[in-house]
């Protein structure tokens, strides 16, 4: 939670206390919020939820397809996949289907974009509501021709029927044609019939985001719009003291400054009169501030004391044998998102309704959220999603569409843009959480895993909106909302405890969750959740036994891997990478090997890795990667490729740069200098993936797979290269040189 603003601070500091909330089951459940409940109709992805074929494909007179998705883009190629899917079933040309995104007005409830559930969620419902909607058509066909139904075929989003008869999906149209519930069986395309489904179709989010073109929800201006700045206190539970808002309503072109508490913003025509007026209203204004934070030295024993609830999430035989014994404490700082566009949102407050153009993965709890913060009957909130640059997790996106709607409904009538700036992004990001593992294990004299006991630390990884306490601007206005209740995401998606329980077949095996209900500093979702941390410190300690027993750590891991699928993905890898036949190119190259199945329910990826880690600069060189990745039936094999590739890059950030710095008073790593990213003098000489096609298969969520495989991978080829095992992340060239006796 965030120090200094608690439900004892609202009740010592406000007359009266009002709260406003809204309850939902699945909150508490999994990442996307929509999970976890029985089924309701028996139907495949989102349409159990929304089962109407119309809410999900829409037909124009003209032969136009609109497809509606409750899902976000979020630069994983959504967009694109989905209109693949519905072009394939409906057979229609992709050039003549639209998409509609996340829109609290327009599209089904699919709750949060997060978990890679896209295409498992969406992309299935998609598939079958347009797999039924071409047979519906088609049927309807069949009535208006006066023949059977199997002697029509559909191309081109035409029916063609005996004698050259033809009808096209325009003509067939009518009012309430689609308005049905999906059936539970559909008569899908077959994999060796596919057109448009497993081809490398080019993106249609890209040209305009390599272009300079209007892709992102911070390139949106509308007429009479208004630029909006906030002042954000410099620290958690920082209280104003005073301001001068004379002062900054004396620059030309500020139309207004608002105050609402320890909520501070201006508005202006102009965006550069916004930033002059945020400056100089921050210049005025004294905070009081206090020592809230723990010291950052020693964040694991920070962590492993806090006050914790415990669950067994895996206890089988009966750990405690003997053997080589290998054990460690690995351990991740907080970290940034780090996305290189700060966050953006657009508000207009007219005639008593709210809209906000935002780039949240979850527009209806997000709408929710707002609704409450501001006493606003829900129906009177929309929320519509516009892409923004970088994200894969909750960062500040929320907050901004937040700040949005404060400052809209204080100018009613006109737009609202607000854009954080970097340092604000940098100090307020809901972090990804910082975490411990404690792992101990043994091999026995017959080689193979005797003993395994994995602990791991962390808070809640699940603070998204609903509750309007997630919202910054919520806990600073006048009768501020508390901090949201910590969330505990429930096995066997989990949250913290993601992939902690080893896919490998260990007989002897406990496995512990240390929930922190109150943690030093705001976190919420980061991509692959726990799941990175805990595959590394799984494959590093796998890699550790495979050494001290004398074994080669890919055939060790296949000597304990009994699913067929994470087989062939390992030997993939390795046949791909030449592992059987690797050779040191000198002394200082390493060669690292990771591998998982994502939340042991997604995706199966494994990654090979060559480093060269000079000993004079103890920096790591990332030569080449790898990977083998089975993700069901394939969409797009690009975007997948894309989806691996950028898992890849952003693992080797975190693993060896990034971490979140603060004091005990602030968070200090505010720019680019504080938090650095890797560049692109870092990035490998060679990448690639090999998808193991699975035709007919389901959808399997890959865009979180790579992280931890990758990451671990790293890890392993440290080891291989200086003899040394990691365990403090970021692994930079300080630690190792310093840890390796460089």
């Amino acid at each position: 939670m965030m120090r200094g603003v608690s439900r004892r601070s609202v009740l010592a500091g406000a007359g009266a206390l009002i709260v406003a909330f809204r309850l939902s089951g699945a909150h508490g459940q999994t990442e996307t919020g929509t999970g976890g409940a029985p089924s309701k109709h028996g139907l495949p992805g989102s349409l159990d939820d929304t089962p109407s074929i119309d809410a999900w494909i829409r037909l124009d007179a003209s032969g136009a397809v609109t497809i509606l998705t409750g899902k976000a883009e979020l630069g994983q190629g959504l967009k694109t996949a989905l209109l693949q899917v519905a072009a394939e079933e409906l057979k229609v040309p992709l050039d003549r289907l639209s998409l509609v995104t996340a829109d609290t007005a327009r599209t089904p409830n699919e709750g949060y974009t997060a978990a890679s559930h896209s295409m498992q969620d969406s992309g299935t419902a998609i598939r079958h509501a347009a797999a039924q909607a071409r047979e519906i058509l088609i049927e309807e066909a069949a009535r208006r021709l006066g023949v059977s139904a199997t002697s029509l075929q559909v191309r081109n989003g035409d029916v063609f029927g005996p004698n050259r008869m033809r009808l096209g999906y325009g003509e067939l149209v009518r009012d309430q044609l689609l308005s049905v519930d999906a059936k539970q069986n559909a008569r899908l395309t077959l994999p060796a019939d596919f057109t448009v489904m497993n081809q490398p179709v080019q993106r249609i989010d890209i040209p305009a985001k390599v272009t300079g073109g209007s892709a992102y929800v911070q390139d949106l201006r509308l007429d009479g719009m208004l630029h909006g700045r906030v002042v954000r206190p410099p620290s958690y539970g920082a209280t104003l003291r005073d301001c001068d808002i004379a002062q900054v309503e004396r620059i030309s072109g500020i139309v207004k400054v608002v105050q609402d508490n320890n909520f501070l913003g201006v508005l202006a025509d102009q965006e550069w009169i916004a930033i002059q007026g945020m400056r100089t209203l921050a210049a005025t204004t004294t905070w009081i501030e206090q020592q809230a934070l723990p010291d950052s030295a020693d964040l694991p024993s920070v962590l492993t004391n806090l006050p914790s609830r415990d669950t067994t999430i895996h206890d089988s035989g009966n750990p405690g044998k003997s053997g080589i014994l290998v054990d460690g404490t690995f351990s991740r700082p907080y970290l940034t998102h780090g996305s290189i566009g700060p966050s953006c949102a657009v508000a207009q407050f007219r005639e008593g309704r709210l809209t906000v153009w935002t780039h949240t993965q979850g527009v209806f709890f997000l709408r929710d959220a707002i609704a409450d913060m501001l006493w606003m009957p829900p129906e009177n909130v929309r929320c519509i999603h516009a892409e923004g640059a970088g994200c894969y997790g909750h960062n500040g996106a929320d907050d901004a569409a937040a700040d949005a709607a404060m400052l809209a409904v204080a100018m009613p009538g006109r737009p609202v843009r607000v854009q954080l700036m970097r340092e604000q992004e940098h100090a307020w990001d809901p972090f990804g959480p910082g975490m411990v593992v404690k792992l101990r294990a043994t091999v026995g004299l017959d080689g193979a895993i005797a003993d395994w006991h994995h602990e791991v630390w962390s808070q809640s990884h699940m603070m998204r909106p609903g509750p309007p306490g997630t919202l910054v601007a919520a806990r600073l206005k006048s009768f501020a909302f508390p901090p949201a209740p910590p969330v505990a995401l429930a096995q066997p998606e989990g949250g913290g405890d993601r992939n902690a329980i080893p896919l490998y077949a260990i007989p002897n095996c406990k496995v512990i969750n240390h929930f922190l209900p109150d943690m030093p500093l705001r976190g919420s979702s980061m991509r692959s959740l726990g799941g990175y941390l805990n595959v590394l410190a799984i494959e590093s300690v796998l890699d550790e036994l495979a050494a001290r027993s004398g074994q080669d750590p890919v055939a060790f891991r296949l000597r304990h891997t009994v699913d067929p699928r994470a087989r062939e993905v390992i030997e993939a890898a390795a046949s791909r990478f030449g592992w059987a036949a690797r050779v040191k190119r000198s002394a200082s190259t390493g060669f690292g090997f990771g591998f998982a199945r994502y939340k042991n329910l997604e995706a199966w990826c494994a990654v090979a890795i060559e480093i060269e880690l000079p000993r004079q600069s103890g920096g790591v060189r990332v030569r080449r990667v790898v990977a083998a990745v089975d993700t069901g039936q394939v969409v797009n094999p690009d975007g997948i490729r894309n989806q691996i590739e950028g898992g890849i890059l952003q693992s080797m950030s975190w693993t060896l740069f990034e971490r979140v710095t603060f004091d005990r008073t602030r968070v200090t790593s505010v720019d680019w200098s504080a938090y650095p990213i890797m560049r692109f003098d870092s990035v490998p000489e060679s990448v690639e993936v090999h998808l193991i096609d699975r035709p007919g298969d389901a959808f399997y969520g890959v865009a979180e797979a790579a992280q931890g495989p990758t990451g671990a991978a790293i890890a392993n080829a440290i080891r291989d290269a200086t003899g040394v095992r990691m365990y403090e992340l970021p692994f930079t060239a300080a630690r190792i040189k310093r840890a390796a006796g460089l």
